[in-house]
């Protein structure tokens, strides 16, 4: 047998080796993730570009900037009140954040590890939700809101507000569809036998969901919090129908300061402020993209 072996690589040795295929597959994958790649990033490299020109480059449509208008971002932050409209919106993200937190972690928790009565209809309802456009609720909220805040300044005082004031601007928005969801999708791979022996060592719901099921979801968690940031940064339309005052207008508000008729040929300044707009999130997600990512592709792997 042992010379039969030989035989047979000694045969195989003399045939010439058969040339691989070429990766037309592979290839084609890689050409398509490129031009999607070049697709996303190309309008923010643009305005990154533009930020730094001067209105009369932009408007000729160069791509770069003859000479670096580093200034304009100066010139962007004290024309727009930068600074005051950033700390708004830091506000604004924090409790927003946290209340997020507060009311969809318990509410995940629920649904994903309680029975009551009427669970997998609130349920979907709550599902259900999400199919509505946004602009569909604005006006119906927006009332809701106004009726709270002139209850809550009748038996409070004028201190209890909430038009004008963080309220409106972040308790609407505390628990949303989305993050339940998300959350719920997450827990319900926890498995049972850790709640089996919680409840063995005399642990109850709440201490099982503080000190088993939070650590084991810091992924899912970080990225429900990363969604509220963005969500309470970016808001415009939501801030200029509850707020009148630059004491809480948010930072997408000072955009709004170079589409004026005080401002109609401000463009590259309004570039610049896009840019600072937008960099503490592209800071952000660059420091939590793993737990972002993370959190995303393990809540849907069960339904």
């Amino acid at each position: 047998m042992a010379d039969v072996a030989r035989s047979l690589d000694a045969v195989r040795s003399t045939q010439p080796a058969r040339p691989k295929p070429f990766p037309w597959g592979r290839l084609g994958m890689y050409a398509v993730l490129i031009v999607g790649a070049a697709l996303a990033v190309a309008p923010f490299l643009w305005v990154l570009s533009a930020s730094l020109m001067s209105t009369s480059e932009i408007a000729a449509g160069r791509l770069l900037p003859q000479t670096l208008l580093w200034d304009n971002y100066t010139k962007a932050w004290e024309l727009a009140n930068m600074a005051q409209y950033m700390w708004n919106s830091v506000r604004v993200v924090i409790i927003a954040m946290i209340g997020e937190l507060l009311f969809c972690v318990p509410a995940a928790y629920a649904f994903a590890r309680m029975n009551f009565v009427g669970k997998n209809v609130l349920f979907g309802i709550m599902l259900s939700t999400m199919m509505i456009p946004a602009i569909a609720t604005l006006i119906p909220n927006f009332l809701t809101v106004v009726w709270i805040s002139r209850l809550s300044e009748s038996l409070l005082g004028e201190g209890a507000k909430w038009l004008d004031n963080w309220p409106a601007l972040t308790i609407p928005f505390m628990a949303t569809p989305f993050s339940i969801f998300l959350l719920r999708q997450f827990f319900l791979q926890i498995p049972t036998e850790l709640h089996e022996a919680a409840r063995i060592d005399g642990a109850g719901h709440l201490r099982f969901l503080w000190s088993v099921v939070m650590p084991l979801s810091r992924a899912p968690i970080m990225t429900v919090a990363l969604f509220a940031f963005i969500g309470s940064w970016n808001s415009l339309m939501w801030p200029l129908l509850v707020v009148q005052t630059d004491e809480w207008r948010p930072i997408a508000f000072g955009l709004l300061k170079f589409v004026s008729n005080d401002a109609p040929n401000e463009l590259a300044l309004q570039m610049a402020a896009v840019v600072i707009m937008i960099a503490p999130m592209m800071v952000l997600y660059f420091f939590t993209q793993r737990q972002f990512t993370e959190g995303i592709a393990q809540s849907g792997l069960k339904g």
